[in-house]
């Protein structure tokens, strides 16, 4: 809204106007006006929420090892996020640009979806919430969506990246004059530096490119579901996903700078995307939001995230990559939800399949994996087997979670080492 009023206001040589046409001055904006929104409206509306007494059932003193009470704490916080993420990019943002209008479809969808999941938990009392089953179908068409418009819009185009051998020997790396719509991504550790996913289908002949587009779609969709859900599972110890998410967050806004910008993408022979300069301000709406929420969300919280929040916050990420074409590095990047869904399925498959044989076992003490680290064998059922017992020493949760943000700063290092490293 802002910036189609100080274009307009530019073409007058109205004073400052001309700010607006700068992408790093927007993205700053973006940040403050983020980091406003959820740290002051976030305390007003927190307020709001205890006196409605939106409270999600949590553990009390009893059942936790160092016998600390989360009962009362507020939840679906995750508002503050969503709306912290959303007025920025509105009023900053470039709405005519087919990546910020598919940012905040995505926001505000998952936000709606986990909004019920915990309208579900907290005003029916059932701790189940929304079913499993729906909240994939939701991420399902999310990813649909997604996949589908980036494959039908004009506005989705590329620059590939041509090697040229200059005269005295050296090969320098340009980018094609003209733009296509192309189905290629960014591979780490290989030589390109790119896969194109029609390559992959060249055994269907005339149908490869089609049959490229489908894949990516299905790959998106994928995506999509894995990151959202990890998140979601990220989401158990105070500060843990929004610290975790803020650090994935400067990543991707580095990717997204360097791939907006045709000079550092050459240098470092990644792919350049016009347009994608706008989801520079979208990202850096989304680390205000994660920082600013965090002021509330550190240990002990004053108020959760709930679905609402982790949903969102998973399903930003997930689409972000898949726009800038870095999908194949979130293994990497999103290294600590990879693991904790991971911990989970294997600790479900351990426990199904000795169920079937009669025995009580598990992998884990308990999962997510974060919840293995401060669980004593002394809360574990009679009679049950655990495999991995270590460590003895129980750690405090805000350890854990300073931990875990050590970890991700780690990987999202060698996220942006893998650029080079090929």
């Amino acid at each position: 809204m802002l910036y189609s009023l100080f274009d307009w206001l530019d073409q007058y040589d109205f004073p400052g106007a001309g700010m607006f046409g700068y992408t790093s001055f927007r993205s700053l904006m973006a940040v403050i006006l983020a980091l406003l929104i959820s740290s002051v409206w976030g305390d007003r509306f927190i307020s709001w929420l205890k006196r409605r007494q939106i409270t999600e059932t949590q553990r009390d003193a009893s059942v936790d090892p160092f016998g600390v009470s989360k009962v009362g704490v507020p939840s679906m916080g995750g508002v503050i996020i969503i709306v912290a993420i959303v007025i920025p990019c509105l009023l900053l943002g470039r709405l005519d640009n087919v990546y910020m209008r598919l940012m905040l479809v995505t926001t505000l969808w998952l936000g709606a979806l986990g909004m019920a999941d915990d309208y579900i938990k907290i005003f029916k009392r059932n701790k189940e919430g929304l079913p499993g089953w729906w909240k994939i179908a939701g991420q399902v068409v999310l990813g649909l969506v997604v996949g589908l418009t980036l494959c039908l819009s004009p506005q989705v185009v590329i620059r590939e990246n041509i090697e040229v051998e200059r005269p005295d020997g050296q090969v320098e790396v340009v980018h094609a004059a003209k733009e296509i719509k192309a189905t290629q991504t960014t591979i780490p550790f290989v030589k390109s530096n790119n896969l194109d996913y029609a390559d992959l289908m060249a055994w269907m002949g005339k149908h490869a490119q089609t049959a490229g587009w489908i894949l990516f779609v299905a790959v998106t969709v994928l995506v999509v579901t894995a990151v959202s859900n990890g998140a979601n599972l990220n989401d158990g110890m105070d500060g843990m996903t929004a610290g975790n998410s803020a650090i994935i967050g400067v990543t991707l806004g580095i990717l997204a700078y360097v791939s907006s910008h045709i000079e550092f993408a050459g240098y470092l022979n990644i792919m350049f995307i016009p347009g994608s300069e706008e989801m520079v301000v979208f990202i850096c709406a989304f680390i205000g939001a994660m920082v600013g929420f965090l002021w509330y969300n550190a240990y002990p919280a004053q108020v959760f995230m709930g679905d609402t929040g982790s949903l969102t916050i998973g399903g930003v990420i997930g689409v972000f990559a898949i726009i800038i074409h870095k999908e194949l590095l979130i293994p990497i990047l999103c290294g600590v939800f990879l693991v904790e869904s991971l911990s989970v399925i294997l600790q479900r498959v351990y426990y199904v399949t000795g169920k079937r044989k009669g025995m009580k076992r598990r992998l884990f003490k308990r999962t997510p994996i974060h919840d293995h680290f401060r669980t004593s064998m002394s809360q574990i059922e009679k009679g049950c087997k655990v495999v991995i017992t270590k460590p003895d020493t129980l750690f405090h949760e805000s350890k854990i979670t300073v931990r875990f943000w050590i970890v991700t700063i780690v990987l999202a290092a060698v996220t942006i080492i893998t650029l080079k490293i090929r």
